[in-house]
């Protein structure tokens, strides 16, 4: 199990190297693949929240966009955000205190929680998904039929800074 600790870094940096050095014609190929029209708009809140990393809230992704963008209203982001949601191309990761966040990396991973801190965490280990893969593959759920299992890991970080 020691050894999962350093796959999900490694995982963490790759992404967040590919896609905080994703190019301007990266992002539009994104959009129209998704079959999305390409606006200044759409463009700036997905750099907003690859750029922000840290499953940043409405009010983190504008923040960062009034620099740029000072006439972005709330309502155009919050709009912008669903829609990616919508398509898959972002995702939402809820708090326990019902506050919407965003997360730009898509594929298969769980969350590190602190309520204190609200801080999150990605958190990888292919372990704990087979795991969980096992489990449902042999009991199931009647009458419900699983499609993802992400898991929101609830406790308190002991060190300052990333881990995963």
């Amino acid at each position: 199990m020691k050894n999962s600790l350093y796959l999900p870094i490694l995982r963490r940096e790759l992404f967040l190297f590919r896609y905080s050095n994703m190019n301007m014609q990266q992002l539009r190929d994104i959009l129209t693949d998704n079959n999305l029209k390409i606006t200044p708009q759409r463009m700036a809140v997905m750099q907003a929240v690859i750029r922000l990393k840290d499953h940043p809230t409405v009010d983190n992704v504008l923040e960062f966009l009034k620099k740029d963008h000072p006439n972005i209203a709330i309502g155009t982001v919050y709009k912008i955000l669903e829609t990616l949601v919508a398509k898959g191309i972002i995702r939402k990761v809820k708090t326990d205190k019902d506050i919407m966040r965003y997360d730009a990396i898509t594929e298969r991973h769980h969350h590190l929680y602190c309520n204190e801190s609200e801080r999150i965490e990605d958190y990888y280990d292919e372990d704990l998904n087979g795991i969980i893969e096992e489990h449902f593959t042999k009991k199931g759920i009647p009458g419900f039929e699983i499609k993802d299992i992400r898991l929101q890991i609830i406790g308190k970080f002991t060190k300052p800074g990333k881990i995963c």
